[in-house]
């Protein structure tokens, strides 16, 4: 189900732009219909009064919770059920994000990544995006959605981008509080400015490197790292957001003082933000987490060479919950594709 196919569903039933309007917004922000000034008996068509049980529960069975995964550092890795059997992810964030995922499975085939491991699956529809908020909205507020779940948002851009409209223009979130995370995709970049709702973007990053960057994303589209950051920079200044670049710290691979100085080259002076993420160790793959201490001593360096760098920590460290791998142990793990990464 896509939400337009739910605004035809509505029109088909008598709706007006107004009414449709509001009764996706009662969906995304778990409102009842009867709430407000105007009550939905006597402000909604009947015919679509008479549907209305049916919708909503069609609705809150987009998605239904397998389990829940509360980590110590006040995330909860949620693993989520679709109507055909399959599953994704879904992260509660500190401080009112949510993670989401837009597809299940992932073709990008990140080398350090559980979710790429199986390849894709299917795409997730808008309105099971969408429902993903509104399952993390059932558990606490939510005022920010980050698309970096499972999935490569640009491989799946058109439901990606009806959702964020959705969100942002009825689901309460402001618009810099979308962010569309993604390895690099020159769509991205021709869509964005013409959309109505422009979300912040995350780009995964990960080196400087153009060689070592074709092995760690091998399906990724051919965009030097250069490359990338030129695209970003274009991106942040026309919409006015910061770029968040995403750095996975893998220990002796990307963590040396040679990325570091290229970090300085590409990203000093621009309007960005440097996440620096230490890897979250998958059983069977051949990275490794760096030790806090080194990657503290990264980010400090990054700040005295004027690149503003946050360093975090992958949200539910504690439950083993990098992206795929609570899907993989429900699903029972695929075997083990050992990487062996040429030095750079």
């Amino acid at each position: 189900m896509q939400i337009e196919d739910i605004r035809q569903r509505l029109r088909a039933l008598g709706a007006k732009p107004v009414h449709v309007q509001r009764v996706l917004r009662d969906w995304v922000r778990l409102r009842a219909h009867d709430s407000g000034r105007r009550k939905s008996q006597d402000f909604l068509p009947l015919a679509l009064r008479q549907e209305l049980d049916r919708l909503d529960t069609e609705l809150s069975t987009l998605t239904n919770m397998i389990s829940s995964h509360p980590g110590v550092d006040g995330s909860a890795r949620l693993l989520l059920g679709l109507r055909d059997g399959l599953t994704v992810e879904t992260v509660l964030l500190p401080r009112d994000g949510v993670c989401i995922s837009s597809q299940v499975g992932c073709a990008v085939g990140c080398q350090f990544c559980m979710t790429g491991r199986e390849g894709l699956i299917r795409q997730v529809s808008s309105a099971e995006m969408v429902a993903q908020v509104v399952q993390a909205r059932r558990l606490r507020k939510v005022k920010k959605v980050v698309f970096m779940g499972m999935g490569e948002p640009a491989h799946n851009l058109d439901n990606v981008l009806e959702a964020i409209d959705l969100l942002g223009s009825e689901g309460d979130i402001g618009h810099k509080s979308l962010v569309l995370s993604t390895v690099g995709d020159r769509r991205v970049f021709e869509r964005l400015p013409n959309e109505t709702v422009k979300p912040a973007l995350a780009l995964s990053l990960h080196t400087t490197k153009p060689a070592l960057r074709e092995q760690l994303l091998p399906r990724a589209p051919r965009l030097t790292p250069q490359e990338l950051v030129d695209l970003g920079e274009h991106y942040a200044r026309g919409s006015g957001y910061p770029i968040q670049y995403q750095w996975t710290l893998l220990d002796g691979v990307n963590d040396g003082q040679d990325e570091l100085d290229g970090i300085v080259r590409l990203l000093k002076g621009k309007y960005a933000l440097l996440n620096m993420i230490p890897y979250n160790t998958i059983p069977d793959l051949p990275f490794r987490r760096p030790s806090w201490d080194k990657a503290r001593a990264i980010a400090a360096e990054l700040h005295r060479q004027g690149i503003l760098t946050k360093l975090r920590d992958s949200a539910g460290q504690d439950v083993d919950g990098g992206c795929g791998q609570l899907r993989a142990r429900s699903a029972g793990a695929p075997s083990a594709h050992i990487v062996h990464l040429k030095r750079i």
